[in-house]
């Protein structure tokens, strides 16, 4: 069993179930981060509003003193007024009063004024500290907030009873020269209960999300992938034997159109391929059988009547037969390894002028009075195999031996980075319209001449893969007399150089 197997069991298979999680998890990570923020935004926006809501409540405490009115005990908020030489509080409320009222003083009293601030005529102005609420014997939870030993933001104010009538003073139960101190605490209660809330909300809605997220990406890409489904179908359907069937091209112009026109395309490169490869072997065996059929009948009618028979003639028949078979059968050979695209093993740095000098010397020009020359003016160096320069070239001088009508000629020359190699006989030409039929495999255009004296119908097919095998391309070129055969291969450094 493969090791990282049991990890991946929980991973589910289905393209759909697959996009379906990806797109839960990704939705996951941002709906977490939008959460995030937007739980920090609340609790700072409901503090503020708190914090606005003490400035409020101190701005009236202020008033109320000021008035020489002494607040109500009931308050939306805590708060406690001390002074200074007052051991108690002057009032306080909304949880400040769950102490005993009889008691200390909770929080602590000012520093004592002489006199009013200079901006105090033109503005009031409050403080906001952390004070810390301690947790005394005589506090007795019940009515308003729970404050005793928490720390929260603190907003205080500071009034000098010298700026009030005796009359004022005395309600507040302080004397002239007092200095009061009005204090609200801002609890975060309210802060953190909307927060909770809004968490709770949040929490509820993205569940919520995720799973309308997962359900349709799930289906979204279900829909999608109909298509690939019957794509996936009619291919399982195509067999080597009839390879005919072509997908449903969806007309929406996405990528499943694209994959389609693909597939389309590869089915057709396949069936090409198959009917060639029909032809070929059908060809094959059309060409083995005339040459089998010869050497049958000749060797059964000397057989049948031996005493009649010219036997030197009769080898003589079955020799030239047989070397035709020979030759078919290397061909065949040959173009079965180059249909393996087989890379050419070691390359070689060749000399083409070289090579081709050579062959121009040592061909053999016996059955008719042939010319066959060979014109370059400078060494001409490709990589590739030496063999298979010299099949290539051969092939294409016995092309221009067959139809030439008096001379050959093979010209080399080193143009730019490559080397054009160039094979011109002087014979009847090939019709345009058959320029690129004459490289298929077993095309013959002397269909009319004795079999035994044209080629096989291999030899340009065999030189077109050799030069694709080797970077580069046979062409014919038009001429208007003869046929001149253009081969162009990428030129390589000399040995000198390398």
């Amino acid at each position: 069993m493969n090791a990282t197997e049991p990890r991946r069991r929980w991973w589910p298979r289905s393209v759909r179930a697959r996009a379906a999680l990806a797109a839960a998890v990704t939705a996951a990570v941002i709906l977490v981060g939008i959460g995030w923020w937007v739980h920090r935004e609340v609790y700072r926006q409901s503090t503020q509003i708190a914090e606005e809501q003490a400035r409020k409540h101190l701005l009236a405490l202020v008033d109320q003193l000021n008035e020489g009115v002494v607040p109500v005990r009931r308050s939306a908020v805590p708060y406690e007024v001390v002074a200074t030489g007052r051991r108690s509080a002057v009032a306080r409320g909304g949880g400040m009063d769950n102490f005993d009222p009889g008691t200390r003083h909770v929080l602590p009293a000012p520093s004592a004024l002489s006199a009013a601030s200079p901006d105090d005529n033109a503005a009031w102005s409050y403080t906001v500290r952390p004070i810390r609420i301690p947790l005394r014997g005589d506090y007795k939870p019940g009515n308003g907030f729970d404050v005793a030993g928490g720390t929260y933001p603190v907003l205080y104010a500071d009034i000098w009873a010298g700026e009030l009538s005796s009359d004022k003073a005395a309600a507040l139960g302080v004397t002239a020269d007092a200095t009061l101190r009005a204090y609200v605490v801002v609890l975060p209660d309210t802060a953190e209960a909307i927060t909770r809330t809004t968490d709770g909300l949040l929490l509820r809605a993205g569940l919520v999300s995720l799973v309308l997220i997962a359900a349709a990406a799930y289906f979204t890409v279900r829909i999608a992938l109909r298509p690939v489904e019957a794509i996936r179908v009619l291919t399982a359907s195509v067999t080597p034997n009839d390879p005919r069937e072509r997908v449903t091209v969806p007309a929406t112009g996405h990528e499943i159109t694209a994959l389609a026109t693909t597939i389309n395309s590869t089915l057709q490169r396949l069936d090409t391929a198959a009917a060639q490869q029909r032809r070929f072997v059908a060809d094959a065996a059309h060409e083995l059988r005339s040459p089998l059929t010869t050497l049958l009948a000749s060797l059964e009618v000397a057989l049948a009547y031996p005493e009649r028979t010219d036997w030197p003639a009769t080898a003589t028949t079955a020799a030239r037969q047989t070397r035709r078979l020979h030759a078919l059968a290397e061909d065949l050979l040959l173009l079965a390894r180059l249909d393996t695209r087989t890379p050419t093993a070691d390359p070689e740095t060749v000399d083409l002028t070289a090579l081709a000098s050579r062959l121009a010397e040592q061909y053999p020009l016996t059955e008719r009075p042939l010319t066959l020359t060979c014109d370059s003016t400078a060494p001409a160096h490709a990589h590739g195999n030496p063999d298979e320069y010299e099949r290539l070239l051969r092939n294409l001088i016995d092309n221009a031996a067959r139809h030439a009508a008096h001379r050959i000629q093979i010209t080399i020359r080193n143009q730019d980075a490559w080397v054009v190699l160039t094979v011109h006989d002087d014979g009847p030409g090939v019709p345009t319209e058959d320029a690129e039929r004459i490289f298929e495999r077993f095309v013959r255009l002397d269909d009319a001449r004795s079999r035994d004296h044209g080629g096989t119908g291999l030899g340009l097919a065999i030189a077109r893969d050799l030069a694709h095998r080797h970077r580069g391309t046979l062409t014919l070129t038009p001429r208007t007399l003869g046929a001149c055969f253009r081969l162009r291969l990428p030129q390589a450094p000399t040995p000198a150089e390398e």
